[in-house]
């Protein structure tokens, strides 16, 4: 037996408890995971609750992100005593995720967890950092250096927006934050943030094309936000996308586009290839400070995750959870 968050839906009636499954319970998988360390996502906090219909079959065990040490594999890239971590891939909506002791899973979904780095680490980062190197991977693919310019982040409170603030300033990025949480300024410059700006600057309808303020932008929030940062960037300037916290609507015209040059780019974090997620992961193990971890997690045990997912969907947490599964 072991403990898990357990979602199930009975006659209408949506569900989320702390329960104790069984072995034979479990989906199948070529690899079962002794899990040490999950997250607490918004889409995690969307399952638990129920206040979105992210869950696709029940039962289900939320969590999109673990780290642990393989237990069982007939994987060819895998044999027990391994360590390692996995982002994505539909677990905790089609597929049993992290937030359990134990999990079965498709190898092909899993990476080894970067030598240089420890499985709550791995965890503090988790998919909100991960999606955040993919997006700074992609701009810098696209041209982007430190000498182009201003680059801005939204909804930098939270996880993405923490870690590419830190991420886009250890690489000496000038970063602009976008929140709506002014009262935590400094965390921010501590982070790395050399401007902060109030979100409302941008949440609002805006102007088809406004006043060129930054050359690049992460944006995680979408909607009238994404649809503002476009209409500010400078010529042939630079758009990465992720994220649909203010909503997956996007009310805006081609002008920043056919007018100013501006690229938008779309980045997929649940399924990508294998080469590209050890990449981003090595990245992440030699481009964070990871002494900015501590100040970006928070941790709790497993027996704390319902609660916390509606203070997370309430806005009330900063930057990340690591849930510790084994307390």
């Amino acid at each position: 037996m072991f403990n898990a968050i357990l979602i199930e839906k009975n006659d209408g009636a949506y569900q989320s408890n702390l329960t104790e499954i069984q072995d034979t319970q479990l989906p199948e998988g070529d690899v079962t995971v002794r899990v040490a360390y999950s997250t607490l996502n918004y889409k995690d906090g969307l399952a638990i609750t129920g206040r979105s219909p992210v869950v696709r079959t029940f039962p289900m065990v939320p969590g999109i992100d673990l780290a642990g040490t393989v237990e069982t594999s007939s994987h060819p890239r895998y044999k027990a005593g391994d360590k390692v971590l996995l982002n994505g891939w539909s677990v905790g909506e089609k597929y049993w995720g992290g937030l359990s002791q134990k999990a079965r899973l498709n190898g092909d979904w899993l990476i080894p967890l970067p030598e240089s780095m420890t499985e709550r680490q791995a965890m503090a980062i988790g998919t909100a950092g991960y999606t955040a190197m993919l997006c700074l991977i992609a701009l810098e693919r696209h041209g982007l250096t430190p000498e182009n310019g201003e680059v801005l982040v939204t909804g930098a409170n939270g996880g993405v927006g923490s870690f590419a603030i830190a991420l886009l300033a250890n690489q000496g990025y000038s970063v602009t934050a976008s929140t709506g949480r002014l009262e935590e300024a400094e965390y921010l410059k501590n982070l790395g943030a050399t401007t902060i700006i109030d979100r409302n600057e941008l949440s609002n309808p805006g102007r088809a094309l406004g006043k060129e303020r930054w050359a690049a932008a992460i944006d995680s929030v979408g909607s009238h936000t994404l649809a503002n940062v476009c209409a500010s960037t400078c010529e042939d300037g630079l758009v990465a996308t992720c994220g649909l916290a203010q909503g997956m609507d996007f009310p805006a015209t081609v002008a920043p586009f056919i007018l100013r040059g501006v690229s938008l780019l779309g980045i997929n974090s649940v399924t990508r290839p294998y080469d590209e997620r050890v990449e981003a992961w090595q990245r992440l193990s030699t481009s964070l400070d990871m002494t900015q971890l501590e100040a970006i997690t928070r941790e709790i045990g497993l027996s704390e995750v319902i609660p916390t997912a509606s203070e997370l969907l309430d806005g009330k947490v900063r930057g990340r959870i690591v849930v510790d599964v084994n307390r």
